[in-house]
């Protein structure tokens, strides 16, 4: 993905159709040995089995889309750049309106994830959830209805009665992107539903991940999976969260062992300006969101259960919920079809809280090894007046993880 020159809204709006156009290629797996390596590809060792495409589209029905918004450089204008950002679409069901099971979790709740009052209440979450930077949630809620709308997407409660509760969950992307801009328009939200598929995700700097900065190197999307049984989890992460000085990989410092390692040059922006980033140390601003997707029969109270234990993979990353960080989960479950119904009594099937764990510690190995992901597909970004954002020095993660024992030979 490259840096384009601004010229002008209609010239944006364009170009990021385009990009979102990109972002479904990779997603389809079309790029074949483009796509950047992942975390095993590096040879970090990680526990569980995971699904085929290791992502969160392993559960069956689920797709992802992205729009990717990519524009200008040099000093910040509020309102033309430069922009990177975007936003990302999980949508748990290949129906248009087919309500799932559903449970949300904040760990820390210096953020935002809209429509979670009536998943608590109601116990179902009623379209796609979306992703996107802090300042959007408006902007991506508003169009979402819209799409839900036009799509016929949501069923009438009675004729001439339709209502919508857009699930919109954000972290903050300033660092890197016109974050007040508001360049997250209808048009974008709209591609990226409309684009999403089934198959290999995306991960990196795409979608609603584009702007993010994950413990002080570049982060964005990132998915991975795990098989329990006849059940899949599946996790996907837009993490933003942490410092250099707490970051573990695969339970080894390696935070630590890089404070002073510094992008060589020519990798784009300079040491000074991905420092500090000006007069204010950026360094664990941000959020995470967690998407936690299940074909296992889990009801609303057992969903909520796997949201709690997506801290834990965090935790295993030195992630602890600092005070700056919205951590806000969200777990849906595809089985049960047609518990959901406007007015009739249906039967629905519950796994045994007994045999539960395997999927809570699937959820913990997952969320772990996706915000890996994010980190290793992430690359060296710079943004608005400058600032660079590195991305994760492979060599230096395999020469770390080799020192301390930690390094598989990859397959």
């Amino acid at each position: 993905m490259s840096f384009l020159p601004r010229t002008g809204s209609a010239g944006r709006r364009a170009r990021a159709l385009t990009l979102a156009t990109v972002a479904g290629v990779l997603a389809a797996g079309q790029l074949g040995a483009q796509a950047p390596p992942r975390a095993r590809d590096l040879g970090v060792p990680f526990p569980g089995q995971p699904g085929p495409l290791n992502a969160v589209t392993d559960v069956a029905g689920v797709r992802v889309g992205h729009t990717t918004i990519i524009e200008g450089e040099g000093a910040l204008v509020v309102g033309e750049g430069p922009v990177r950002t975007g936003v990302t679409a999980v949508i748990p069901r290949t129906e248009s309106y087919e309500p799932v099971f559903a449970g949300w979790y904040s760990l820390n709740g210096n953020g935002e994830m809209t429509g979670t009052t009536w998943v608590e209440e109601s116990g179902f979450l009623e379209g796609p959830v979306m992703i996107t930077n802090t300042h959007s949630v408006g902007d991506v809620h508003q169009a979402t209805i819209e799409w839900s709308r036009d799509a016929r997407a949501n069923h009438p409660i009675a004729p001439g009665i339709w209502w919508s509760l857009p699930l919109v969950a954000e972290t903050w992307d300033g660092r890197l992107n016109d974050i007040n801009g508001f360049h997250v328009g209808r048009e974008h939200v709209f591609a990226a539903i409309e684009s999403a598929v089934a198959g290999p995700v995306a991960e990196g700097s795409v979608g609603g991940g584009t702007g993010m900065v994950c413990n002080s190197f570049k982060g964005g999307i990132g998915t991975s999976s795990r098989l329990v049984g006849d059940y899949t989890v599946g996790v996907l992460v837009q993490c933003n969260y942490g410092r250099r000085p707490e970051l573990l990989i695969a339970g080894v410092p390696v935070g630590q062992e890089l404070l002073d390692w510094t992008p060589s040059p020519g990798s784009g922006g300079s040491a000074a300006a991905g420092g500090a980033g000006g007069a204010y140390d950026f360094d664990g601003l941000g959020s995470i969101i967690v998407v936690v997707a299940t074909d296992a029969p889990l009801l609303p109270h057992q969903l909520k259960r796997l949201a709690r234990r997506a801290p834990i993979g965090i935790g295993r990353m030195g992630g602890y919920g600092a005070n700056s960080s919205g951590d806000i989960f969200i777990a849906f479950s595809t089985a049960n079809r047609g518990a959901w119904s406007r007015g009739e009594n249906t039967t629905v099937e519950m796994m045994s809280n007994d045999a539960i764990s395997p999927l809570l510690l699937a959820t913990a190995q997952a969320t772990e090894e996706a915000i890996t992901n994010a980190m290793v597909a992430g690359r060296t970004m710079v943004g608005r007046d400058g600032n660079m954002v590195p991305g994760l020095p492979h060599d230096e993660v395999r020469r770390i993880l080799a020192a301390h024992n930690r390094l598989e030979r990859p397959q």
